[in-house]
C-alpha cells in the first residue's frame, strides 16, 4: 500500500522529529536495579516507561529544544485485567468481573504539538534475538491512534543484508483492527505484520521501543475504532503484542526529563554528580 503525499510528508516529519529518541533509547545502558522490574509473568517480556525531551538540535540542525510535555506510565484501573479475563459484564454494568484484579495499563500522553522535540514511550525489554513474527497492542477507544503514533522503532537483524536495520512499525490505518477479546465494545486490537512495512522474514530483533509523540494538534488515523474526538494528545495501551506474546502489566512512572540527567554526564541529577558539593546539578545547567 503506497501511502499518500500528506501522509509522506507527516511520517517523514515524525522519522526526523523522534528518531533521535529511538536511537538513543537503543543505546541507552540496562534499567537500573528497581527500574521496571515487573516482568508480565507470562511471557517474562517487560515495557519500561521512559520519557525523551531532545536538546537544542537533537530532532536535526537548527531545532530548538523540546519540552517537558509527555508522560509515559503503568498506571493501576487504567488498563484491562491482567488475568486476561473480561473487564465488564455483558449482562449487568453495574456487576463488572475481576473486580480485585489491578487492571495495569501503559498511559502515554503528549500534551502540546506534534513537532515539538518530545516523544514518551516504553522499551521492550526481553525480546533481543527472537525472530519478528509480528506487533501490535490494545488500545482504548476514545484515545489517540494515528498515522505514526503509538508506533515501534524497531531494529532488527536483516536476514537479506546481515545488517542491523531501523524500521518504523505503526499507522493504525496499516494494521489489523479488531475488537479486544477482553473488552469488545470499549477498546480495540491492533496488530502489525512486520512483512507491510519491508522486514524480511526470519530477521532477528536487536531493540523494539513503543514511541508516543503525536501532540494535540493531530487526529486519529480514520478507523472505524479509534472514535477520538480531536487531538486528545494521549493514549491508553495494553497488552503490547511482541510476536504473539503479550505484556499486559508493569510498573513505573518514567521520570521527569528536567532532572533526569541536565548536564549530560550520565548520571541522575538528584546527586551531587560534578562532586562540587552544590548537590542537584542541574542548577549549573546552562542548556536553554
Amino acid at each position: 500500500m503506497r501511502n499518500s503525499p500528506i501522509v509522506n510528508s507527516r511520517l517523514r516529519l515524525l522519522i526526523r522529529c523522534t528518531a533521535a529518541a529511538g536511537i538513543l533509547m537503543v543505546l541507552m545502558p540496562p534499567a537500573a536495579s528497581g527500574e521496571g522490574n515487573k516482568r508480565d509473568p507470562q511471557t517474562g517480556l517487560r515495557a519500561v516507561p521512559f520519557v525523551f525531551v531532545g536538546k537544542a538540535g537533537d530532532c536535526g540542525a537548527g531545532y530548538p529544544a523540546g519540552s517537558n510535555i509527555v508522560t509515559s506510565a503503568w498506571l493501576g484501573g487504567m488498563g484491562l485485567p491482567d488475568n486476561g479475563g473480561p473487564n465488564s459484564s455483558a449482562t449487568d454494568p453495574q456487576d463488572a468481573p475481576n473486580k480485585n484484579d489491578p487492571h495495569f495499563g501503559l498511559l502515554l500522553s503528549k500534551n502540546g504539538q506534534t513537532p515539538n522535540c518530545s516523544s514518551a514511550g516504553a522499551r521492550i525489554l526481553g525480546a533481543e534475538g527472537m525472530v519478528l513474527t509480528e506487533l501490535g497492542f490494545d488500545y482504548r477507544n476514545g484515545g489517540h491512534c494515528g498515522g505514526g503514533a503509538p508506533r515501534f522503532n524497531v531494529v532488527v537483524r536483516n536476514s537479506v543484508t546481515n545488517t542491523d536495520t531501523f524500521y518504523f512499525v505503526g499507522n493504525c490505518t496499516l494494521g489489523v483492527n479488531m475488537s479486544a477479546p477482553q473488552d469488545p465494545l470499549e477498546w480495540t486490537r491492533l496488530t502489525f505484520s512486520p512483512a507491510a512495512f519491508g522486514i524480511p522474514p526470519g530477521s532477528r530483533i536487536r531493540s523494539i521501543t513503543l514511541i508516543y509523540d503525536e501532540g494535540t494538534d493531530q487526529s486519529s488515523a480514520p478507523t472505524a475504532s479509534s472514535l477520538e474526538p480531536s487531538g486528545v494528545g494521549l493514549a491508553v495501551v495494553d497488552n503490547i503484542n511482541i510476536n504473539g506474546s503479550f505484556i499486559g502489566r508493569g510498573d513505573g512512572i518514567a521520570p521527569a526529563q528536567e532532572c533526569a540527567d541536565c548536564d549530560h554526564d550520565g548520571k541522575h541529577d538528584d546527586k551531587d554528580d560534578d562532586g562540587d558539593g552544590k548537590g542537584n546539578d542541574h542548577h549549573d545547567d546552562k542548556r536553554q
